[in-house]
């Protein structure tokens, strides 16, 4: 299917503004009529754009403090109408087409994010009138662009200008996709916050809990695999929204192939292991086993002693820092060993160079990581999840009790905190 729709008229409100005065200045340009709300509308009109008020659009105007904005046939009646079809509906009550809606929502998992956030702040931050017009627009796709997402205003524009001012269906069907998995995502963090709260008309404790009632996550498709962790399975690698935290997923590739999937689960394992360790240390995993782990006063002694803990493991393994990766450690690893993933924080020019030399190595920038990692833990079993917090009981010397008659030396009390680190 290759219908191509016309845009004559679009509606932007938005509460992520980025980009969208250069936006809505395309589209005027394009000739298209806008409509807006509030802060949005104020935005474009203020930056000498032509646009106009949705009160004055449906000829009502915003009641009970902007709750109710474009919750008005009007609007949706221009959203929802299907070409070819209902042009004697729109007539009678005279409703135009829009055929464009640009909106993105509330920003309500910043707000609850707020520590000093309260019930009646989260309320008003869930939006009601942007998810109706985002799904509106999105089941109507065959003759409607949706737009959530700023990082499409240029694609958007892009292909209007190849196509006198249209968009394509594959296109509106992407974007439509977007939309949904948008609203889904939203609706899912409402969700969440809320499952929290045990209502105190309940039997249950009046206390939040930690875990929600029911639990809504949304995970991006990163890239396929080629197969799973055996060659007969098909497998794909999916990422958490919005984390910032230093792992294989947030991970910048600086060159190799693709990461397998046996790769991403060995590399995650070292990665997670290597920062346990305050000092320079490094990690070599083999099959998600640790079969090298050493620190010293820098990563080349420190990838040394590893690498010499077992050599014959360490051939093929994925190798993790967490220093920045520097020239001599990266020309000790080349030199002496086939290795399918190298991580750290950083990696420098000269590293980057050094490894360049073995094209098909893995080599990957983490970034800087927290002491403290945040979260859960998520364990799949038959038929459900557990989940946990995380692990961030750091045990120390001073912890452990001595059962036996003979007390631990200082060098044996700090092999066995390395130890326990490892494992």
């Amino acid at each position: 299917m290759d219908i191509h729709r016309p845009i004559r008229r679009a509606l932007l409100s938005v509460s992520d503004k980025t980009g969208i005065v250069e936006f809505a200045r395309a589209l005027s340009e394009q000739g298209v009529e806008l409509l807006s709300t509030g802060g949005t509308c104020k935005l474009i009109a203020e930056n000498g754009i032509p646009v106009t008020e949705v009160s004055d659009h449906t000829g009502h105007p915003e009641i009970m403090d902007g709750r109710v904005k474009t919750l008005h046939p009007k609007i949706h009646g221009g959203i929802l109408a299907r070409r070819g079809q209902d042009e004697g509906v729109m007539a009678d009550n005279n409703i135009s087409a829009i055929d464009m809606v640009v909106v993105n929502l509330y920003p309500f998992a910043q707000t609850v994010a707020k520590a000093d956030c309260s019930l009646e702040d989260a309320i008003e931050n869930i939006d009601i009138g942007g998810p109706t017009m985002v799904r509106a627009a999105a089941k109507n796709h065959k003759d409607v662009t949706i737009v959530v997402n700023a990082a499409d205003y240029d694609r958007v524009i892009n292909e209007m200008k190849a196509n006198n001012g249209s968009t394509e269906y594959k296109t509106r069907f992407d974007l439509a996709i977007a939309a949904y998995e948008h609203t889904a995502q939203y609706d899912g963090m409402i969700a969440n916050y809320f499952g929290k709260m045990v209502p105190d008309y309940t039997e249950e404790a009046a206390e939040d809990t930690k875990f929600p009632r029911t639990i809504n996550m949304q995970f991006t498709k990163k890239q396929d695999m080629r197969y799973g962790e055996n060659s007969h399975q098909d497998a794909a690698f999916y990422v958490e929204n919005d984390i910032e935290e230093a792992s294989v997923a947030t991970a910048k590739q600086i060159q190799g192939k693709a990461l397998s999937y046996n790769n991403i689960a060995d590399t995650d394992a070292a990665l997670e292991c290597v920062k346990s360790f305050s000092e320079p240390a490094c990690v070599i995993v083999k099959h998600a086993n640790p079969c090298g782990v050493a620190e010293d006063k820098d990563i080349l002694s420190a990838y040394d002693r590893a690498f010499k803990t077992d050599p014959t493991s360490a051939f093929g393994g994925i190798i993790a820092f967490n220093r920045e990766l520097d020239a001599d450690t990266a020309e000790a690893i080349i030199a002496r060993q086939f290795v399918e993933v190298i991580i750290a924080p950083k990696i420098s020019d000269a590293a980057a160079q050094i490894v360049a030399a073995k094209k098909n190595v893995r080599l990957l920038e983490c970034g800087e990581w927290q002491t403290a990692t945040t979260g859960v833990d998520i364990k799949r079993v038959n038929g459900g999840v557990l989940i946990q917090d995380r692990d961030q009981g750091m045990v120390q010397a001073s912890d452990l009790k001595v059962v036996s008659k003979r007390q631990p030396t200082e060098q044996e009390l700090k092999d066995l905190m390395f130890c326990w680190k490892v494992a």
